[in-house]
């Protein structure tokens, strides 16, 4: 699939008071270039920012802050005393894979070994139930004696399945993170555990489903300790074990890592080198991430959270649970292997569909010589419903704009859809969802997610409905600065800026994501020193030097969002042209070759 951009972005330079940015400095003892960096990202205190460098288990926020929590581990505890049967009610992303073998451990540990907890897990088949609670199944659960139901990573649009538990004597306590209904509220349980819901105290609202439930297990934990050894027992060994795959969740459900995320997927990150679990370990070795040091962020949401959300999106994704709880490392490594099959058939069958995106892409584009100023919305009858996100985040980056990709099956479209960073979707699709007159129906089935990720069902007949709904909304939302905004350079640095105690610093800045992106650099005036060097036909090697210099740095251009090739050819570029660049630093991963690099991100003459 070509990656060509709308057009490249105008560049701006991050501005930061220069007294703070000396004051930081001398504080930290660090590069001017990292004090500015931190004060442009409002870090200015020195104090916050050591803290901001070294975050610790003190940093986590008191779970007991969270609305209902108190409610909800009372309810628990009684569970467990009358060995009373609990069903988790599951997702089958890796936010609701993981929360559910994290709390089900929560629950085994408080129980007695006289008395062990019954838990089971529900996690439902993405094809066959779709996202959310179903009520059918909590019908099984009643018929089998189940009365207490936990939700993780689901359950705050649950109203019918709110309902229905009521309706036959179940207990629900719904964990979610994401947005309520705005109209409507949260669904009537025994407890309702989500920052983000109207009154809850809890100070930070960003919280993936996973560590919703992360609150409610350290809860739990917290409220079976009787003494302060056994208390600090539990922060220095199990507290840490389980943010290992808080951190997991964290990183690959794309919250912001800021404020309480940040301290768990720093933590979480450290804690994942040289793994114990056998899942946990045959997982990682499997997806080639060396386990004798702390992964990064990186690596954790490219090479091991789309192996984990390979069995939601192809297959049934109660093998992850599994492979997380087992402790057999046969079958931990049978599971492991499964799941890279898995990521393999989710990968050929993505590469299909975008070759059929790429030709809708080409059509659209073909009458008014650029993309519809608005959301894109492509459908297919074919298009396997586990990687439509996958999909539409293609069109993003290959756009520019929203988009919702959808499928087809038994009169049902199936959609998810993924934004830019100015456009709300949930918002978008809570607009459109509502009737227009006193005739219409509600468009959509059921839908749900965030600002910048959402899922829905809706009849087949509707889709243009919402194709016209979408335009309507979009064109009054969208407008050109935020479908092409500037490019955000951290600070303009000198080639002898690019130092390893530099980069060494840059590290301490990880792990990388929204809300603290990766820092991108500019640097002015480089002569390009030798003819441009192809990889694979799409992605580029520069080598750039200061004029009059000796410094020079290898520059790779990667063709995810960029067509590197073309827009090298469109600014005719050869041995001896003179170049600015956007830039992210990286160190070089091959030992046989250490030093630094450039991650080109735009490149203009001079």
């Amino acid at each position: 699939m070509s990656t060509a951009q709308i057009g490249p972005p105008p560049w701006i330079t991050r501005s930061a008071d220069d007294a703070a940015v000396q004051h930081l400095a001398e504080n930290l003892r660090c590069p001017k270039a990292i004090a500015r960096l931190l004060v442009s990202r409002g870090l200015s205190d020195p104090v916050a920012a050591r803290t901001f460098f070294t975050p610790s288990l003190d940093d986590l926020i008191d779970p007991m802050l969270m609305l209902g929590m108190d409610i909800a581990v009372a309810r628990i505890q009684q569970a467990v005393r009358t060995n009373e049967p609990i069903l988790i009610y599951g997702d089958y992303d890796v936010d609701g894979t993981t929360a559910t073998v994290l709390l089900k451990t929560a629950i085994e540990r408080i129980a007695t070994k006289e008395t062990p907890a019954r838990v089971t897990y529900h996690v439902p088949h993405r094809i066959r139930e779709g996202y959310g609670m179903q009520t059918g199944v909590l019908g099984e659960a009643a018929a089998s004696g189940i009365r207490l139901v936990i939700s993780v990573d689901t359950g705050i649009r649950a109203f019918a399945a709110a309902e229905e538990a009521r309706a036959l004597g179940m207990d629900l306590i719904v964990t979610d993170h994401h947005l309520p209904d705005g109209a409507i509220g949260i669904p009537e349980a025994v407890a309702v555990l989500n920052p983000a819901q109207e009154n809850c105290p809890y100070p930070f609202k960003s919280l993936c489903g996973a560590a919703v439930a992360f609150k409610l297990a350290h809860a739990l934990l917290l409220a079976a300790t009787e003494t302060e050894e056994q208390r600090t027992k539990l922060k220095r060994g199990l507290i840490p074990s389980f943010l290992k795959l808080v951190a997991i969740a964290t990183i690959a459900d794309s919250v912001p890592l800021e404020g309480e995320n940040r301290v768990i997927a720093a933590l979480g990150l450290k804690e994942l080198r040289n793994p114990v679990q056998p899942g946990l370990r045959a997982l990682m070795q499997i997806a080639q991430i060396p386990i004798n040091r702390p992964p990064t962020a990186t690596e954790v949401g490219f090479r091991l959270a789309p192996r984990i959300n390979a069995a939601g999106r192809m297959d049934i994704a109660s093998d992850v649970v599994e492979l997380f709880l087992t402790k057999d490392p046969a079958r931990a490594t049978d599971l492991a292997e499964k799941l890279n099959r898995l990521n393999d058939d989710r990968r050929a069958t993505e590469a299909k569909a975008l070759e059929a995106i790429e030709l809708q892409l080409a059509a659209l584009r073909e009458n008014l010589g650029e993309f519809p100023a608005g959301c894109i919305i492509l459908d297919h009858p074919e298009w396997h419903r586990g990687v439509l996100g996958i999909l539409a985040s293609r069109v993003v980056d290959r756009t520019g704009r929203p988009a919702i990709v959808m499928t087809h099956e038994d009169g049902h479209a199936h959609g998810s859809g993924r934004s830019i960073a100015e456009f709300h979707l949930l918002e978008a699709l809570s607009a459109v969802h509502e009737p227009v007159t006193s005739s219409d129906a509600p468009l959509f089935s059921r839908f749900g997610g965030h600002a910048h990720a959402v899922g829905f069902s809706m009849p087949s007949n509707q889709t243009q409905l919402l194709r016209e709904r979408m335009h309507l909304y979009g064109s009054s939302k969208l407008t050109e600065e935020i479908m092409t905004p500037p490019l955000q350079c951290d600070a303009e640095l000198l080639f002898s800026d690019l130092t390893q105690d530099f980069c060494d610093w840059l590290t301490r800045c990880e792990p990388f994501g929204i809300s603290n992106r990766e820092p991108v650099f500019l640097t002015r005036g480089l002569n390009l020193t030798a003819p441009i060097r192809f990889i694979k036909e799409k992605h580029i090697c520069l080598q750039l030097q200061p004029p009059g210099e000796t410094i020079r740095f290898s520059a790779l251009g990667w063709s995810r969002t960029t067509d590197w090739p073309a827009r090298c050819a469109e600014m005719a570029l050869s041995n001896g042209s003179l170049v600015d660049v956007a830039y992210r630093l990286k160190a070089k991963t091959n030992p046989q070759f250490p030093g630094l690099e450039l991650e080109l991100v735009d490149l203009r003459l001079s």
